[in-house]
């Protein structure tokens, strides 16, 4: 691998991807997809996806009476 991250081959950029996504980086910013439509393409297609699959699952908060509940049966169970 090269030390210039902009300098860096598609299949260099490709093998750091899933570390960087696990990172919580911001993969759009990196350097080799300034120069690499290719990758840009590649990471625009991933977030599509990311987001297809959130939306298949919304996060769903429990009502109040849900949390009153738990903290009311970890109460019982402690005396």
């Amino acid at each position: 691998m090269t030390g210039d991250s902009g300098k860096m081959s598609c299949e260099e950029f490709q093998a750091q991807l899933p570390e960087l996504i696990g990172s919580g980086a911001d993969v759009s910013s990196h350097p080799h997809l300034e120069s690499c439509n290719r990758c840009r393409a590649f990471v625009a297609e991933l977030e599509a996806i990311a987001q297809a699959a959130r939306e298949l699952f919304p996060s769903v908060e429990p009502p109040d009476e849900v949390w009153q509940g738990i903290e009311s049966a970890l109460k019982r169970e402690s005396t």
